[in-house]
């Protein structure tokens, strides 16, 4: 969607900028700037978190919803931080054990404890990857969280994906994970929906992930991204089986499965 189509869309659903504010956590004065065309090269991140809250104010069974908490985690992007203010790995590891966080480029972001939702999804996902890696002979190993990443090999990024798969070649016996994962998985909450769908997302590509998905428990969705080749994400639902498409063929996953799991214990 161009800026263009995107003031068209504004005009269409009327709109103001203070409610696309609020649902993208993008400044005001930012959105005025942007839509009078006084800003010239946006960031791509501000114009993700603007389509995306197009989107969502465009579908009436969202509309009504909470704004994102995306504000604090999108903060980074549009604040003026020198490289001495940024938190650094070493901040990250003096931390106290109970305090849960991740660090992504000089910015903690806290994280709530998981729902019981989030938790029976995340095992089940488990036990069919790590049934999908026995049958591979071991070739790739399956963890979850918390479990470190440090994504860029360098000293303001760790992560911690709520599951990760990595494959042949890589040192799994520092304290951390080092570098990209071939596979990162992510399970939506209202506090870290945003931060999941693009920071998250574009911080995944960029560092050499091959494939990311997004788990949405509420809509009962996963959006699947194969960053290689020219990839378009697919959406599928809980009712299908979704390749692994690092796997070339050999492992899919039944979301079928975790669904009747969930809908067995009313979540």
């Amino acid at each position: 969607m161009t800026i263009e189509e995107m003031k068209k869309k504004k005009t269409e659903l009327g709109l103001t900028n203070k409610m696309i504010a609020e649902k993208s956590g993008i400044p005001v004065s930012t959105l005025q700037k942007l839509f009078s065309g006084k800003t010239k090269a946006p960031r791509k991140l501000t114009l993700d978190a603007v389509r995306l809250a197009l989107d969502w104010l465009s579908a009436p069974q969202y509309a009504q919803e909470p704004a994102p908490q995306y504000a604090q985690e999108a903060s980074f992007q549009y604040a003026a931080v020198s490289k001495e203010k940024l938190h650094t790995v070493e901040e990250y590891y003096a931390l106290p054990d109970d305090v849960r966080v991740e660090l992504i480029d000089g910015v903690f972001y806290d994280m709530a404890a998981p729902s019981r939702t989030h938790q029976m999804i995340l095992g089940d996902l488990y036990l069919q990857f790590r049934e999908c890696a026995d049958r591979r002979d071991h070739t790739c190993a399956v963890f979850f969280a918390p479990s470190d990443v440090r994504l860029d090999r360098d000293n303001y990024t760790m992560v911690q994906p709520d599951l990760y798969v990595v494959c042949p070649e890589s040192d799994l016996r520092s304290v951390c994970f080092e570098g990209a994962p071939d596979l990162c998985v992510e399970i939506l909450s209202p506090s870290t929906r945003m931060k999941d769908m693009i920071l998250k997302l574009h911080k995944y590509h960029r560092a050499g992930v091959r494939e990311y998905w997004i788990v949405d428990p509420k809509h009962r969705t996963v959006t699947v991204h194969f960053f290689e080749e020219d990839y378009a994400p697919e959406t599928y639902s809980f009712d299908d089986t979704i390749p692994v498409r690092i796997s070339v063929g050999e492992c899919s996953i039944d979301f079928s499965r975790i669904k009747e799991h969930l809908d067995s214990w009313g979540l």
